[in-house]
């Protein structure tokens, strides 16, 4: 399990990287592949957040 420490660090690196691929539009540019396995895996964390906050 990670501390509390390294999951804050890694919650601050994700929002900036988040802001570099807005800012370079990154994902834009991925094959078309890699985008859609991308989007699996966001709906894949949303899915088990929301069943999370329903039970």
């Amino acid at each position: 399990m990670a501390s509390e420490k390294q999951r804050s660090a890694a919650r601050e690196n994700i929002r900036k990287a988040a802001n570099a691929a807005k800012k370079q539009r990154t994902i834009a540019h991925l094959p078309k592949s890699k985008r859609t396995a991308l989007s699996k895996q966001g709906a894949k964390v949303a899915r088990r957040k929301r069943e999370q906050s329903a039970a």
